[in-house]
Formats: structure tokens, C-alpha cells, sequence
């Protein structure tokens, strides 16, 4: 399975294990599956530690590469097509990283791993839940 993490998924991964669904820790484990993330999780990560709503030991920058280091992933590419099929994405409130997560696991034929209500179910988009 080719598993794009939703930011959350990918914070939980490193630093909050525990807050994994047994089959998402399976999955996310497992040497078959491919593990892919954007830049825009990045990019959320960088705002939600400028906001206050999430501390990190050490900079953002040492926590970004040592998440990256302990698990190997591969970078899924902010392109213009995935910025052009978010025009096929609806979803029930307007988050861009919420957007950008969507298309690029459609564009990318990927799984999005979240636990976000908002992503789960929408049309077309292939996910596994975090439950």
C-alpha cells in the first residue's frame, strides 16, 4: 500500500505513538507499504509551532529531520496538477493543507492516513482510518 500520512499521522508517528490505531501502527510498520509525505504537513507542522498550538523538542528544523530520518519517506510533490485537482475536492470546510493532503493522495493514487472526519469519506479519495 502506498500511504500518504495526514499531518496529524505523521506528528502521532514520531512523537505520540500511542495516539495510533493498531492497524494504522501495522500499516505505518509494515516494509511493504510505501510511506509518503508533503510538504504542506511541513509547512502546517511550521505554523502550528509559530501558533503555539504545538511544542516541539528542539527547532522545528531538528525535529522535521529527525522525523525524516527515523523513518524512511518518500516526498510527495506539490505540483500544479494536484493544485488543479483540488477543483474535484469537496470537502465540508475549506483547510488549505486539508485540500492539498486530498488531491495529492489523488493525484498520487496514494492512501491518506488520517483520523480527520472532514477527509474520511470523501468521494474518490482512498483513506485509512485512524480508529
Amino acid at each position: 500500500m502506498r500511504l500518504l500520512l495526514d499531518t496529524h499521522i505523521w506528528i502521532w508517528s514520531y512523537g505520540e505513538p500511542h495516539k495510533l490505531a493498531h492497524k494504522v501502527a501495522a500499516e505505518l510498520r509494515n516494509p511493504d507499504n510505501e510511506i509518503w509525505l508533503s510538504p504542506v504537513s511541513v509547512w502546517e507542522l511550521t505554523l502550528l509551532t509559530r501558533e503555539g498550538r504545538l511544542n516541539l523538542e528542539g527547532s522545528v528544523s531538528e525535529w522535521v529531520q529527525a522525523a525524516l530520518t527515523r523513518k524512511s519517506m518518500n516526498e510527495a510533490p506539490l505540483t500544479t496538477e494536484v493544485a488543479l485537482a483540488i477543483l474535484d475536492i469537496q470537502l465540508p470546510q475549506r483547510d488549505p493543507a486539508d485540500l492539498f493532503l486530498a488531491a495529492t493522495a489523488k493525484v498520487f493514487d496514494l492512501t491518506l492516513v488520517t483520523a480527520d472526519t472532514h477527509l474520511l469519506g470523501v468521494p474518490g479519495l482512498s483513506t485509512l482510518a485512524n480508529r
